[in-house]
């Protein structure tokens, strides 16, 4: 007897969305592919508290009705057992809802950061090195170009010397057709697959995400694919996480962002988009950085000389990772039975002899996620020697669905027959687990969620939406979201997140953190849930006019002197402040005390800091440098350096009108090849806000002063601060964006 299990999972009904619950239930059963002449037994199992859609009792009993009928299937009554519906069913003959099966193709994954060089010899060694050609290949590169123009502008030639090296080194015994290339920065993927295949791949999309400084510059992040190849949908990644031997924490965080933030569209918009790991099978490769921990250089090349990787293999930062499941949970790595890839003097295969004396790594990393995976090689080829890193390559073979259509158009046609009858016979219901949520404390930019759990308690499954209320533009408020916000999901997740759009109006009283949920059943009635909480004030996304008049921390002030300040004209003005019955008398500070405390931070411990205002810092650190302003405790600024900058750069980023206002953005444009307009142009600026643009250039002037140690120009400055200090009102193009820079280039002159 063969036992089957599976979870049956309903995702829409009515119309055109009843086709994809036929859809859904068809796939469930194709994983029923009964044996010929054995007795089998299988059990549907409905997880009742999956995230994802689900289909009740109502549809379960369909089948039941369904199988019935058929002298091959019996199915036994349902069962409830805890939070899942089982139901059985046995047969003997080959063939029954088999309307799947799986083959079987090869994909080539490699993988190299070729540190901006340009390509110098044939690739072929490394993406030909198998004896037969790859069904399809991912190619992807890191650090393609390290120019300035590439990191500022995300524009570079050597995208197409690389595009050309790739196609020119693929198998020589296929023709291949190139799918999709997708770039950001020096991060790049390219899929190929072979000509005869390409008609079955369909639902191409291509997403980037940076996770650089700010969490947007794209030094760092990631670059993906995703895809349908017959009916099973694959998603590549290629990433470059944060540098460093120490740095591992952060890797994790630009691990989790990347998944976090990148999704992809789907071709029907009222689908929610899909993340990396809503795929059948999912492939990460590139430069992970994860270092080697606890062993000096010398014992680590002792270990190397000895090909003892095994042992070297415990060192390793992913693998301690992944053993912890901090990272990559569910995910697979082949043994690793080669030597490290980074880093080597370009242009030979020996180890670092620059001053830094870099211990070796295996920086580059090739993984995957999924059922019907095999790998059939991972090594690095050493044979190329244009970088510092080595290239990696993995050869899996991946079990691919593939549809019968006969029998898939003769199931899918009964299917929805039946749904359509019995969804005319029954209206939905369900419980709702609470209506009332608060969320105590929100601060800025720190997430906050709670669930709200789904009970069907009616006959057949069902579907909701939030909806908007009367004169509202959307169904919630900008900073609320519910996850997912339609659908049949039983658990649904609210989250408070307040970022630089909309931490003014809180910050200032003017709005609160209380909204009216309208959740609507298709089908039947609406429910009305209620979320409320209370935002701590802060410094980030406050104007510069009310920050110097608050001579004590933000958080320790009454709410209606805040409002006051706000609706005050003569404070807008930044001439006066007041006293706590509304009474403005004391000289407002000459800039936000909160600014001078991270700019004399800086000043003070990181002149001389290597990329500075370059390296993103940690997200547990930017909070505590965010609570320690706003409250005034502990009395220095917490964290390292580079959470510090980025600290700095997200209070200018906040600003709900920035360092040079709006109504100046024009006339700074018009003036930006003339240093004597751009220093009349300051100068006739708000009190307030002139002071904090010159006590800036200040500061960036001394940090150039120091640039053979932290390694800033002018033309990195310019291009980070520019940004910030004069924002564009509407969508900024890319020749105001060099014009923006121009401009502030003059105040970055010694003579300024």
């Amino acid at each position: 007897m063969c036992v089957c299990v599976c979870t049956l999972v309903y995702v829409q009904t009515r119309g055109e969305k009843l086709r994809r619950a036929a859809v859904c239930i068809m796939t469930t059963l194709a994983s029923f592919s009964l044996a010929e002449g054995m007795n089998i037994r299988a059990e549907i199992v409905v997880q009742c508290d999956d995230s994802r859609h689900k289909i009740q009792s109502s549809m379960l009993l369909l089948l039941q009705q369904h199988n019935q009928s058929s002298s091959c299937l019996k199915v036994r009554r349902g069962l409830l057992k805890g939070k899942q519906l089982i139901f059985n069913l046995s047969g003997a003959e080959k063939g029954v809802w088999s309307f799947y099966h799986f083959s079987q193709f090869s994909i080539f994954l490699g993988t190299y950061n070729v540190n901006g060089q340009t390509p110098k010899e044939s690739l072929r060694p490394w993406l030909s090195c198998t004896a037969n050609p790859p069904d399809m290949y991912c190619v992807g590169f890191q650090e393609l170009d390290l120019s300035k123009e590439a990191f500022f502008f995300n524009d570079t030639p050597k995208e197409l010397e690389w595009t050309k090296a790739v196609s020119e080194a693929l198998h020589p015994d296929a023709k291949y057709a190139l799918v999709k290339l997708v770039r950001l920065v020096g991060i790049m993927l390219i899929f190929y697959v072979k000509n005869e295949y390409a008609e079955f791949i369909s639902d191409v999309e291509a997403e980037t995400v940076g996770t650089g400084i700010m969490g947007r510059m794209g030094n760092k992040g990631a670059v993906a694919v995703r895809f349908r190849f017959h009916n099973s949908d694959i998603c590549v990644v290629n990433s470059h996480l944060a540098a460093h031997l120490e740095e591992y924490e952060r890797r994790n965080q630009d691990y989790k962002d990347i998944c976090g933030r990148l999704q992809f569209r789907q071709l029907d918009p009222s689908q929610p988009q899909l993340t990396i790991m809503k795929h059948d099978a999912i492939f990460w490769i590139g430069d992970l950085n994860y270092r080697i921990s606890e062993l000096d250089v010398s014992n680590v090349k002792e270990l190397i000389d000895k090909k003892d990787f095994e042992t070297l293999h415990s060192y390793d930062q992913l693998k301690r990772q992944i053993d912890e499941e901090a990272v990559f949970v569910g995910f697979v790595e082949g043994e690793i039975v080669f030597q490290p890839t980074y880093k080597y003097d370009t242009g030979s295969d020996k180890w670092d002899t620059s001053e830094k004396c870099r211990v070796p790594a295996w920086c580059d990393r090739i993984l995957w996620r999924g059922k019907n995976i095999m790998q059939q090689h991972y090594q690095s080829h050493m044979t190329l020697k244009t970088s510092d890193h080595k290239p990696v390559s993995s050869l899996l073979v991946i079990g691919i669905k593939k549809v019968n259509a006969e029998a898939y158009k003769k199931t899918f046609e009964e299917i929805v027959r039946n749904i359509d009858k019995m969804e005319n016979e029954c209206i939905p219901s369900v419980t709702l687990s609470k209506r009332e949520f608060h969320f105590k404390d929100v601060k800025y930019m720190q997430q906050q969620a709670e669930t709200l759990r789904l009970f069907n308690d009616g006959q057949v499954p069902c579907q909701f939406e939030f909806i908007q209320k009367p004169n509202e533009p959307t169904y919630c408020k900008p900073w609320l979201t519910a996850n997912p916000p339609k659908g049949g999901s039983v658990d649904i997740e609210f989250e408070v997140f307040v970022n630089r759009s909309t931490a003014p109006e809180l910050n200032s009283g003017k709005e609160q953190i209380e909204d009216i949920l309208v959740l609507h059943l298709e089908r039947g009635k609406d429910y009305f849930i209620s979320v409320t909480g209370n935002y701590l004030p802060s410094c980030y996304g406050s104007s510069i006019h009310s920050l110097c008049q608050l001579r004590e921390p933000i958080q320790d002030m009454p709410q209606e002197t805040l409002r006051d300040m706000v609706s005050c004209p003569t404070c807008r003005a930044g001439t006066v402040s007041g006293d706590e019955n509304g009474t403005y008398t004391e000289k407002p500070l000459d800039i936000p005390k909160e600014l001078w405390m991270m700019v004399n931070h800086l000043f003070l411990k990181a002149i001389h800091q290597e990329d500075i205002f370059q390296q993103p810092g940690l997200r547990s650190e930017f909070a505590e440098i965010r609570d320690c302003l706003d409250t005034g405790i502990p009395d220095s600024l917490p964290g390292s350096n580079h959470s510090a900058a980025e600290a700095l750069l997200l209070f200018l980023d906040a600003l709900p009108e920035p360092v040079v206002p709006y109504s100046f953005y024009q006339q700074c444009l018009e003036s930006c090849s003339n240093a004597s307009q751009c220093e009349k142009i300051i100068s006739m600026l708000p009190q307030c806000h002139r002071n904090v643009f010159n006590y800036l250039a200040a500061f960036l002037r001394e940090l150039l002063k120091n640039s053979a140690n932290n390694r800033l120009d002018v033309n990195i400055l310019a291009t980070i601060f520019a940004s910030l200090l004069l924002r564009s009102p509407t969508k900024q193009d890319l020749a105001e964006k060099r014009k923006t820079q121009e401009f502030f280039q003059h105040f970055l002159a010694e003579s300024s």
